[in-house]
């Protein structure tokens, strides 16, 4: 999978995108319809105002009776009331049908990015998945409430006036048409200087959203190196770049709208001043006259907002081609078609010749294989890099292997169903993310089939209900982002309470006692040897002090499982372990 980018798009959608999101409208076919013949309507109103008054001028220049004023007014009055009828149940029509489309589609896409695979997220920054989610799906928002319906508009009603006015004077609509080719060239410019502004804007709406979401969870590290001042010129960088890109957007939209209307006012006095001649020599009416002088004003509106609006279209289309290209990816690690579910995993786990790369290239594991039985606790230890933070992930089946096979309870892993494979792994790690929410939801995750009672038992075992017994809210005491209110041990314990009250059959902790204090570790450990019995434990850990009471010891080498046994037995075969004890025990001392 290569690194996701913004300079290429390779979506399926890509040639249909407009076609792709007309298909979300397919469950509100029916207020579409209506929203259409809304508009049908309006446009006639639009087409008949003129008229209406242009007839009641040439009847009061005829007949000389103030009742032909009274009955126009009458008239446009309920034309008026109409009108506005008309556009309140238009417009509340477009923002529901809008809203409940823009609804579902950013629904459908945070369930897409929940069922990517881990691989996918370390290649994405997170900042450009939230522009995606928020910005260009809100940028649909715009199409589907008003866009499509106003370009049906303004089409109609170009088409509209042009009949209308050709029925009634073909010569004098000619003339009111002699500009429409510079128009039309303009509008072509327009569009494609409008579309490069408008994807430019777009992309540097994504830098700088990305920039913000790194920098701001790397805050601590910014301040403590003292780089405040040179992420500040990076972001007046990109913060320079989006204004720059707002500017000559709205500068487009500067220049091409006086042009048009300019262009609008000339054709109005071409109108006018041939119109007053054929006036004066009784060839037209002063009502007919005025008709196309209201209809000169009309036509060039919409072609204007026209324009616009297929600029607008094109940026709704740039928004849904990146949108699409993250619901194009598919998911590297997939769910079985008729997954096996088992009655209870038992937390037999069984490794046999696997090969294992995050890049398809470099191996991290290489030929591995071993068997640990239900209940039996192991350990894994090694350089960095050795491959043991591997080997936990592929128990939960967050990414797959290239070759071998990987067995829980005898059935490989790819034909067991991931959601209950994963709810049998109690996950701890050291790096723990705490929700924002309050103590108890951040242990049961908002799972109701966990009970407030199996929550603090749960927190009782770990001893992290010394602590948080004593918060002013207790259980339900507010948590901030990132939990940034409690110490490192104090989220570690949260996270130790959190995985045994999911009540797993494996338990797997990757350096999960690295961030807490000896103290605070002496308990936690007597909580885990009561908790281990009868689960299948699997640890991590650098400091050999911590898994000398495993049931067996791995030591891993570049990918390969190079000895394996207990504590006493690896010590007597003066080996990688017995060096690295030795190193460990010195440099404790040392200290």
């Amino acid at each position: 999978m290569s690194k996701y980018t913004d300079d290429k798009l390779e979506s399926n959608y890509k040639g249909s995108a407009l076609l792709h999101l007309l298909s979300y409208m397919k469950p509100y076919v029916g207020w579409v319809a209506l929203c259409l013949v809304l508009v049908l309507a309006l446009t006639g109103f639009d087409l008949y105002r003129p008229i209406l008054i242009g007839d009641a001028i040439d009847n009061f220049e005829k007949q000389g009776n103030f009742d032909v004023i009274v009955e126009t007014a009458v008239k446009y009055g309920i034309v008026l009331v109409l009108s506005l009828v008309f556009n309140i149940v238009q417009t509340w029509v477009l923002q529901k049908t809008g809203q409940s489309i823009i609804h579902t589609v950013r629904m459908e896409l945070y369930a897409h990015i929940q069922s990517l695979s881990s691989r996918y997220f370390d290649l994405t920054p997170v900042g450009r998945l939230v522009t995606r989610v928020t910005n260009d799906v809100e940028a649909l928002n715009e199409m589907y409430s008003g866009i499509l319906v106003r370009l049906f508009r303004n089409i109609v009603k170009i088409i509209g006036l042009a009949i209308v006015m050709l029925v009634m004077d073909w010569k004098l609509a000619l003339i009111s048409f002699v500009l429409l080719p510079v128009v039309a060239v303009l509008t072509v410019i327009f569009r494609k200087i409008a579309r490069q502004t408008y994807r430019l804007t777009r992309t540097c709406l994504t830098d700088i959203n990305t920039f913000l979401s790194e920098n701001i969870s790397g805050m601590r590290i910014i301040q403590i190196f003292g780089r405040e001042k040179r992420k500040y010129e990076e972001f007046e960088d990109k913060n320079r770049k989006l204004y720059n890109a707002y500017y000559r957007e709205m500068m487009v939209f500067a220049v091409f709208r006086p042009l048009i209307y300019i262009l609008s006012i000339i054709s109005l006095m071409i109108v006018l001043g041939i119109g007053s001649r054929e006036v004066l020599g009784e060839v037209i009416t002063i009502g007919k006259l005025y008709i196309f002088s209201q209809y000169i004003q009309s036509f060039f509106d919409p072609i204007q907002e026209l324009a616009e609006q297929f600029s607008t279209l094109q940026s709704s289309i740039a928004s849904a081609e990146k949108i699409f290209t993250i619901l194009d990816e598919e998911p590297l690690v997939r769910e079985d078609e008729n997954p096996v579910i088992l009655p209870q995993i038992k937390g037999k786990i069984e490794f046999s010749h696997v090969w294992f790369a995050y890049d398809d290239e470099n191996y991290v594991l290489r030929d591995v294989s071993f068997v640990i039985e239900p209940g039996q606790s192991v350990a894994f230890v090694g350089a960095t890099g050795a491959g043991k933070s591997s080997i936990l992930n592929l128990i939960g089946r967050y990414y797959d292997i290239q070759k071998g096979n990987i067995y829980i309870d005898g059935v490989d892993i790819r034909r067991l169903s991931k959601k209950q494979l994963r709810g049998a792994i109690g996950q701890m790690q050291q790096d723990v993310f705490i929700f924002e929410g309050n103590v108890e939801n951040n242990i049961r995750l908002h799972n109701e089939d966990i009970t407030a009672e199996e929550v603090r038992t749960a927190a009782e075992y770990v001893n992290a209900s010394r602590f948080i017994e004593k918060l002013p809210g207790g259980y339900q005491e507010p948590v901030s982002e990132r939990g940034a209110t409690f110490s490192a041990g104090e989220r570690q314990l949260l996270s130790f309470a959190r995985t045994l009250a999911h009540k797993p059959s494996i338990l797997v902790m990757d350096e999960a006692t690295a961030n807490i204090d000896t103290e605070t570790e002496l308990l936690i450990q007597e909580a885990l040897e009561k908790l281990m019995q009868g689960r299948t434990t699997i640890m991590v850990a650098h400091r050999l002090s911590t898994i000398q009471h495993a049931d067996c010891i791995m030591v891993m080498h570049k990918g390969k499982i190079r000895e394996q046994g207990t504590h006493q037995e690896l010590l007597a075969q003066g080996g990688i372990y017995k060096k690295l004890y030795e190193l460990q025990i010195h440099h404790e001392v040392s200290a």
